[in-house]
């Protein structure tokens, strides 16, 4: 959930019984530190987050296609895109993350997009941290075994937020979680960990039932008290809007499923043209900053899985409490 949450939401998820997570993709070496630092004085466990992709070549034309479509949304909001820098908008896993991540020591490190080079993961497994990543397919889940996973985060297509597909590009290869997860633990000896329309005890149970060691839930908390989510996204995430999410790469570059809007239904929702992750950002970002100062939602990146229901105003321990009733009802059967 980079961008919506920091060390007070993994802080409160943590103090109530789950493990919460940290996401570092978008947070500068100091930023992270800071978060890091005030984690670690916890006392608790915690997982730190981070994207792996291969960031990717310059590609003018594509850019410059990319900004001509987006040039009549410049236009209307009176701004200058030539005045706009490309940039990346997010960073991969890299030495230099790993050397800071090496003075804290995190119990728990997850990526998305695969894994880093075995170079990079043998400096993190070094210290002993426990080491997930997700996957939105078989051949996925088996590959990240193979390379050091010690557990295996099936990403069903309804989730929200980026998939993590990293062998295929292909979305017409990717499970529901209910379908993938039962295909995941049949054939792994890691385990399983649920991922994807899992918003209430009902789903942590229907998970667990087949086969699931754990669940990982987003969408739920992006409108908690603790969460960073801003108030226009809280609004679309706690309406009708919801209901109706899509996968688009209209945002980034790379697909992630998100409440539809205007950018996504006149430019995607997957284009052909935006560049490739993270390239996109920094174009559309100027777009999202100067809509919203008008109240406007129009290119935002509303991220929400297909259900949104447990999304509520309320304090993170609340959130935590209710999905754990699954585990307690699974425990009782």
């Amino acid at each position: 959930m980079a961008g919506a949450q920091g060390s007070a939401l993994a802080l409160a998820v943590g103090r109530a019984g789950g493990l919460g997570a940290l996401p570092a993709a978008m947070l500068a070496p100091e930023a992270l530190r800071a978060e890091l630092t005030v984690l670690q004085a916890s006392g608790l466990p915690y997982n730190v987050n981070y994207f792996c992709h291969t960031p990717p070549a310059p590609d003018a034309a594509r850019e410059a296609a990319w900004r001509a479509a987006l040039k009549p949304y410049y236009t209307e909001l009176g701004l200058d895109i030539d005045a706009v820098p490309a940039g990346p908008g997010r960073v991969p896993f890299s030495a230099e993350a790993a050397e800071l991540l090496a003075e804290f020591k995190p119990p728990v490190v997850s990526f998305h997009f695969g894994l880093p080079t075995p170079e990079l993961l043998a400096q993190v497994k070094v210290w002993g941290a426990f080491v997930l990543s997700s996957a939105t397919t078989l051949p996925e889940a088996l590959w990240l075994q193979e390379h050091g996973a010690d557990a295996v985060i099936a990403q069903g297509l309804e989730a929200g937020g980026h998939r993590g597909h990293f062998l295929s590009d292909d979305l017409t290869e990717q499970l529901g979680t209910f379908a993938l997860v039962p295909q995941l633990v049949a054939a792994l000896k890691v385990p399983v960990i649920a991922a994807g329309g899992i918003a209430d005890a009902t789903g942590v149970r229907a998970a667990l039932q087949l086969g699931a060691a754990a669940v990982q839930v987003g969408t739920a908390f992006l409108c908690c008290d603790e969460a960073l989510t801003g108030p226009l996204h809280r609004a679309a995430l706690q309406s009708e809007a919801a209901r109706h999410t899509q996968v688009t790469n209209c945002f980034t570059g790379r697909p992630a499923r998100g409440i539809v809007n205007r950018l996504m239904r006149e430019q995607g929702p997957i284009s052909p043209v935006a560049p490739a992750f993270p390239g996109a950002t920094a174009t559309v970002a100027a777009l999202r900053a100067a809509a919203e100062k008008k109240g406007s939602t129009d290119f935002t990146s509303l991220w929400s899985g297909q259900n949104a229901s447990g999304c509520r105003s309320a304090p993170a321990a609340e959130i935590v409490a209710a999905l754990a009733q699954g585990f307690e009802a699974e425990r009782r059967a």
